[in-house]
């Protein structure tokens, strides 16, 4: 009886030490996912305050004078803005899919006992993430002997392969046991329809963190496009086309400050807010699908050697 009486004593002790617990986590994580919402909540308020209460209160979770003149600037010219964001989309979506293939197909190659030369490959991989052969040979590359330039593959092409991407997915593929493919082989299986009957469905979480880590770099890629995609073509990444809208506007501002001329209507202020949001909506929308794969998949990369 005795003993019964102080397991269950043990029992609500414990149950009360678990409220507690989650309690405490709860509450950790409420606080910090508020901090992490307040930059962003800080950016849309700021979108829509005037230039004027800005210089005079700062800036403000809520407008102290609402306004929408900054997107109008932003979208003055819509058939711009809309063949940039087309422009971005077709590259991330046809870069998404093509760079996690071949990123998939690496790292399962490389974790394959019986492939030979994958300690050299490997080695060269992860060379490249130390040593860079600078910016003048990467330039000539694309656009002397590839002849790429004002074409949107030197956006495309750079961003299918990075050697962090192909090495977590070789240290997931490595979690899946090698028996599943040799299984497979003796029914008579060859190695491309072990890959994407049987290697791919497995690696879902993978899938989905790389994915979203390609998908990312192309959305806010504008380093490439500025260098390969001369002003002449007439749409270019949305990342690019938003840069050139804030250099715009403040070349504008600082000349008609220089020549003493006051240019109050230019919101400088708030159309870097308004851009911030154009551009970053999108992935905001997105991101919710693949959050649960995103969280396993950097999870089993990280602990799989």
């Amino acid at each position: 009886m005795d003993e019964a009486n102080e397991n269950e004593t043990r029992s609500v002790r414990t149950d009360a030490s678990s409220i507690f617990v989650k309690l405490v986590g709860y509450v950790f994580i409420g606080f910090f996912s508020i901090c992490c919402l307040l930059p962003f909540l800080l950016v849309l308020g700021t979108s829509f305050t005037s230039e004027s209460a800005i210089k005079r209160f700062g800036f403000n979770f809520w407008p102290r004078e609402f306004s929408t003149f900054a997107y109008k600037i932003v979208f003055e010219n819509p058939n711009l803005i809309l063949g940039s964001y087309l422009v971005t989309i077709g590259i991330t979506a046809v870069g998404t899919a093509l760079g996690l293939f071949l990123v998939a197909m690496t790292g399962y190659a490389l974790q394959r006992p019986d492939f030979a030369y994958r300690n050299r490959i490997s080695f060269f991989i992860y060379f490249t993430t130390l040593f860079s052969g600078g910016l003048v040979p990467f330039y000539l590359l694309i656009t002397q002997y590839l002849s790429l330039k004002d074409n949107y593959l030197a956006v495309l092409l750079p961003g299918l392969l990075s050697p962090f991407l192909i090495i977590m997915m070789k240290n997931f593929v490595r979690s899946i046991p090698h028996a599943i493919t040799e299984s497979a082989k003796i029914d008579g299986a060859g190695d491309f329809t072990i890959f994407v009957r049987l290697i791919l469905p497995m690696t879902t979480p993978a899938l989905a963190t790389i994915g979203l880590f390609i998908a990312l770099g192309y959305w806010n890629e504008w380093y490439n496009s500025m260098l390969f995609l001369s002003a002449d073509m007439k749409y270019r990444p949305l990342q690019l086309f938003l840069y050139n809208v804030i250099t715009s506007a403040d070349f504008i501002r600082n000349s008609a400050a220089s020549s003493n001329v006051e240019l109050r209507d230019v919101p400088l202020e708030s159309m870097k807010m308004a851009t911030a949001i154009v551009a970053t909506g999108p992935v905001i929308l997105f991101y919710p699908f693949v959050q649960r794969y995103f969280i396993k998949g950097i999870t089993v990369g990280a602990v799989k050697g």
